[in-house]
């Protein structure tokens, strides 16, 4: 072999891996997208969708970046006038079939049991609505505090500083990912999580102190391990979404310099926003 090609070849090895550590090693919530042709850079944070007031947090950076840009992309539009009606129409089951026709009894009393314990309200009075509408008002449960919302913080700023707010997604498209789990799974997922209420807290509570960390990383592989996730429609919730995405915001990074906010789910990985819009030729760098 000859022996340049070999050292050359061992050098590209070494840089592959000290790439693949350095980024390994970048813990940021907040990304910058430049280069590729883009006039301005443009930015891309991730979000937790409920979190208690003393972990919420954004940094100084983060608050400068929201401020160099000139609109703001969240995954839903949401300043749309119409978007409480429409979330409303998707929320409920239309196929003429309750949370009954979907749970064993014993589950059904279980769930009936706590939501009428911790909202005053029994599966009698709320089983139309979908599973995983019932699932977020489980979560907010899982809180021993009034959530704060990143979404609603970055629409508030967006307000106040005039700047055009636009979504990734339509409602009706977020709300139908769901209805491509069978409602089955998912109210088997949410009884699970009521009768494992400690260890579902527990696991929460670790997301959280993840996402303090600003650990994109740690967040997937906890998302990855979670025995209340939904294994095996990770593609459905993620992937296929984030592929959808990255059209939309090349498009709109190279009209305006954008701030984009969403799950910090959506971030990560090798099939990850991030991952995503480095194939595309742009360089991503962490802003701390």
């Amino acid at each position: 072999m000859n022996k340049s090609i070999s050292m050359k070849t061992i050098q590209l090895i070494l840089l592959c891996l000290f790439a693949h550590w350095t980024n390994a090693q970048e813990k940021s919530l907040l990304w910058e997208i430049s280069g590729n042709g883009l006039s301005k850079p443009s930015y891309v944070y991730g979000t937790i969708h409920v979190i208690c007031p003393k972990d919420y947090f954004l940094t100084d950076s983060t608050k400068a970046s929201f401020q160099k840009a000139e609109q703001v992309y969240l995954e839903l539009d949401m300043d749309d006038p119409a978007m409480m009606t429409k979330m409303t129409q998707t929320m409920m089951l239309t196929n003429g079939k309750k949370m009954k026709d979907y749970l064993k009894p014993d589950d059904y009393t279980l769930l009936s049991d706590y939501f009428r314990q911790k909202m005053g309200m029994s599966l009698d009075q709320i089983g139309g609505m979908k599973p995983f509408t019932l699932m977020s008002m489980l979560y907010m449960t899982l809180l021993s505090c009034q959530p704060q919302s990143y979404e609603m913080v970055f629409t508030q700023m967006a307000i106040s500083t005039k700047k055009e707010l636009l979504g990734l997604e339509s409602v009706e498209f977020q709300m139908g990912v769901f209805d491509q789990i069978p409602y089955e799974k998912q109210a088997a997922l949410l009884a699970d999580m009521v009768r494992k209420k400690e260890e579902s807290s527990k696991e929460f509570g670790a997301m959280v102190a993840l996402y303090k960390q600003q650990d994109l990383e740690g967040l997937l592989k906890l998302m990855d391990d979670s025995d209340w996730d939904f294994n095996g429609y990770e593609d459905i919730l993620l992937a296929n979404r984030n592929t959808a995405w990255v059209p939309i915001m090349e498009n709109a990074m190279k009209a305006k310099s954008t701030f984009f906010a969403v799950g910090a789910g959506h971030l990560g990985g090798t099939k990850g926003v991030l991952q995503l819009l480095k194939k595309k030729g742009y360089k991503v760098k962490a802003v701390l």
